[in-house]
């Protein structure tokens, strides 16, 4: 593998200015455009090679997650999206699973499904005063019961990074802790080996499209979590017919079927594009686009909740005006042409490493007439 620069990845962002919501949808790189014709040009022969060939990025998929995730192959799964990954951890957990009631939906409807269907899962809420998940939070809620915590790695609204080696510390090395890292994963440099379970997607930040969810399955994960979804395609050995064997001894066990090769392929082409950087250049590149976009917010008065410390943000901006303010500064990135997020009474902006100066421009116009309304 080849190695390639921080500006050769920013050339590959070819889109429109003006998009700011990276963390919502991030629209496919030409590499992972690339990659989908050429595959479907090859399923579309019917050549048991050509099918064969596309079949092999399944694993291309699951080593570069694992090289990423400083890992093993043979402990990431391929899933059609987070969810899944989170689904396959919680409901084959025996205990208490803390989390926060501000979290993505993901982990809170995952825990109550799972506590609905299984009896056997008990979630422990916690309710934040300002929405991020702390050690001392997390400590004041353990109790004997309690076998895991699931928690974003980066908060979707606040854009605040959790301190995994604190909550590893906070939780001890006997319970799981279970990460949603869908809004940072490839971004940010982090210190994978304090979880149990991580869960993606590649279709945000990585610019790899929906469907390309992928989980990693720690050894102390798999022998405390029951592959309780475990379906026909998690078992060794291929396709068993007249009999139902027992769940792989591998992390495939936590899967359903086989995974689709066209969104394995997508998810490789993305992945290599990062691997070839490397995750240290892209977190310093990003970071300063944040830098950026924090200042043209404070230098307009446009209050900021996202921490101002390299360490504990990623890639997410939060802006907190006013509450009656909050659909007037919406309308003003939307006038010039601006894509963010409205959400939870907070105006999100997420930039990415290709993001433009001519992007910031229309950032700092739209704030500046923001401000002047106001004035």
């Amino acid at each position: 593998m080849t190695s390639s620069s921080i500006d050769d990845y920013r050339a590959t962002f070819v889109g429109e200015p003006g998009y700011l919501n990276w963390a919502s949808f991030g629209p496919l790189s030409p590499s992972v455009r690339d990659e989908v014709v050429a595959d479907l040009e090859m399923l579309g022969t019917g050549r048991p090679s050509s099918i064969a060939h596309v079949a092999e990025r399944e694993e291309e998929a699951r080593g570069l997650v694992a090289r990423l995730l400083g890992a093993r192959a043979d402990e990431v799964t391929l899933q059609p999206s987070t969810s899944y990954g989170i689904m396959h951890a919680v409901y084959g957990i025996d205990g208490g699973v803390i989390a926060s009631t501000a979290e993505f939906p993901t982990i809170p409807t995952a825990l109550t499904r799972a506590a609905d269907a299984t009896g056997r899962v008990r979630p422990q809420w916690v309710t934040p005063p300002d929405g991020v998940v702390t050690p001392e939070l997390v400590a004041d809620a353990i109790d004997d019961d309690t076998a895991a915590l699931a928690v974003s790695l980066v908060d979707f609204r606040t854009g605040y990074r959790a301190d995994l080696p604190a909550l590893r510390e906070v939780i001890g090395p006997d319970r799981l802790l279970i990460v949603d890292a869908v809004q940072g994963f490839g971004m940010i440099e982090v210190d994978w080996s304090v979880a149990d379970v991580v869960c993606g997607n590649g279709y945000k930040w990585l610019r790899a499209g929906r469907g390309t969810g992928f989980a990693w399955f720690s050894g102390r994960a798999r022998a405390s979590i029951a592959p309780v979804l475990s379906g026909f395609a998690a078992v060794d050995g291929g396709l068993t017919v007249d009999a139902v064997p027992p769940p792989a001894a591998s992390a495939q066990a936590y899967t359903v079927t086989v995974p689709d090769p066209l969104a394995a392929a997508r998810l490789a082409a993305s992945l290599d594009e990062i691997a070839r950087v490397g995750v240290a250049e892209i977190e310093a590149a990003l970071s300063e686009r944040v830098d950026r976009v924090m200042d043209i917010a404070q230098r307009h008065g446009i209050p900021v909740i996202t921490p101002l410390d390299p360490r504990r943000r990623a890639g997410i901006v939060a802006l907190a005006p006013r509450p009656e303010y909050v659909a007037a500064l919406g309308a003003e990135l939307s006038n010039r042409g601006v894509t963010a997020t409205a959400r939870a009474g907070m105006l999100r902006v997420a930039p990415h490493v290709g993001t433009d100066d001519e992007t910031l421009a229309l950032l700092d116009e739209a704030c500046a007439a923001f401000a002047q309304q106001r004035a």
